[in-house]
């Protein structure tokens, strides 16, 4: 993916197509380039030399498979010292660490209310109304964030911008969704809802995402459901921390 700024005509005709990103409108002094992944170096940089090998999760318990995402990428340096989330869509739920490892929050979530881990091709450019059922999926992989505007004047964090896909607040505008009811119930068995994009808590959003991610770039894990982590992380390995 090329790693060049995004004109507002061409964010506008993003915005157009996936509800959930709507318009991409960047505000003078945000980053503009469109994520692309960064492709971890053989050398380590000397400013990360004094991190943590492994996460700290705090009193959170989260899943085997993301406590093993977040152990590799403080043992592997792979955020490159900038903030990082995993997104643990087979549990939907959300990691925020800051650069040294440490849990900054972690929250239940809304996602793609289908199950896959690839985003159709051109889905980002198509009209809402124009999205299947079965397209509707949060995607895979490693993705560089930006922040960034949507149509309805709402701050939001770019994961994967070529499919239109973000983490922002949760909009509660059709009340039959029951988007609220479904963060707060028990089970994450109803937390699957959405086009693709990640539906957060609003005080969740306001107090750990948008400090974190919200001026400054970082990196979004999101966990595959229907792969193999290897498959999807290729330099991926378990370290053995608990």
């Amino acid at each position: 993916m090329a790693n060049t700024e995004p004109s507002q005509f061409d964010a506008i005709l993003k915005g157009l197509g996936m509800g959930c990103a709507a318009i991409a409108l960047i505000l003078p002094g945000q980053v503009t380039s469109r994520p692309s992944a960064v492709v971890p170096s053989a050398a380590m940089a000397p400013s990360l030399a004094h991190l943590p090998r492994h996460a700290d999760f705090a009193r959170e318990q989260p899943s085997p498979e993301a406590r093993q995402m977040a152990n590799w990428v403080m043992d592997a340096r792979d955020h490159r010292g900038m903030p990082f989330v995993i997104v643990d869509k087979p549990h939907v739920r959300v990691f925020v660490f800051k650069p040294n490892g440490t849990l900054n929050g972690a929250t239940p979530a809304l996602m793609g209310s289908a199950v896959g881990d690839d985003s159709v091709q051109g889905i980002g450019e198509r009209e809402i109304s124009a999205i299947e059922p079965h397209e509707r999926t949060t995607p895979a992989g490693r993705f560089v964030s930006q922040p960034g505007i949507n149509s309805f004047g709402e701050d939001v964090v770019w994961v994967d911008y070529e499919a239109a896909v973000s983490m922002h607040r949760v909009r509660a505008k059709d009340p039959s969704e029951r988007r609220l009811e479904r963060l707060a119930s028990a089970t994450p068995d109803d937390n699957r809802i959405s086009f693709g994009c990640i539906n957060l808590p609003v005080a969740f959003y306001e107090d750990v995402v948008k400090p974190a991610l919200g001026s400054q770039r970082g990196v979004v894990y999101v966990l595959p459901e229907t792969r193999p982590v290897q498959a999807v992380f290729q330099n991926f390995k378990v370290t053995g921390a608990s």
